[in-house]
């Protein structure tokens, strides 16, 4: 999952980058609205982060823009406003979720991975492909009842791998929703990543490589 978090208090902004990445989310930080709506119109997110009260542009107009133009973002918008008028005002401009200051990370994390998975309503919490089993809230993945001791980075591709369910993920596709704007374009670090995650799932090995293409995960008796 890539996230976009726009929050214009620096520390809270880093706070928030960290404690993502270590729940394997990619994190890019903007700390105003301009800023904002210039990232989001380079990168796909998968959901925004979005603090109401900015500067530049204000988190109302970014919220619009997102939901005229962007309709598969969605928006968890982030306020110290707790009054019912404010998160109906929030919603009206279309918003998918609110969150008022303070909180845990721990249920931001949750409800980022609610947002995630609301487009697509056949998508369990838990993934399951042949003898993966993946669970994204506890970060946990298991083969054949064996537990895999697995990095972020390497849950993060597993994850996607296993949601794309045998179809083909590119390597660009996995630097996109991986890693964050600060990644180089010709890195060989989806590669790395992917030789790292097959020694860990061991034998037989279950990604694919396809020329050209990317990668994908095969199930016994599927065609490799």
């Amino acid at each position: 999952m890539r996230v976009l978090v726009v929050e214009d208090e620096v520390f809270m902004a880093e706070a928030l980058q960290a404690g993502l990445r270590h729940e394997a989310i990619a994190a890019d930080v903007a700390l105003d609205g301009d800023a904002a709506l210039e990232r989001i119109g380079v990168n796909d997110y998968d959901v925004v982060v979005l603090d109401r009260d900015l500067p530049g542009t204000h988190g109302d107009q970014v919220c619009a823009v997102i939901a005229r133009d962007h309709p598969g973002t969605r928006v968890l918008m982030l306020t110290a406003a707790a009054r019912l008028r404010d998160k109906v005002d929030g919603f009206a401009l279309g918003a998918d979720d609110y969150l008022t200051k303070p909180f845990a990370v721990e249920e931001l994390v949750m409800r980022l991975r609610a947002l995630a998975r609301r487009p697509a309503a056949t998508v369990q919490p838990v993934l399951e492909r042949g003898d993966l089993r993946l669970d994204p809230y506890r970060r946990e993945a298991h083969r054949s009842g064996r537990y895999l001791r697995l990095p972020r980075k390497q849950f993060a591709v597993l994850e996607l791998l296993m949601r794309a369910d045998g179809g083909a993920v590119s390597a660009e596709t996995l630097l996109e929703k991986v890693w964050d704007e600060h990644a180089d374009p010709f890195t060989s670090a989806p590669r790395v990543t992917v030789s790292q995650l097959r020694r860990v799932l061991g034998e037989p090995d279950p990604i694919v490589t396809v020329p050209g293409v990317g990668y994908r995960l095969v199930v016994p008796g599927e065609a490799r």
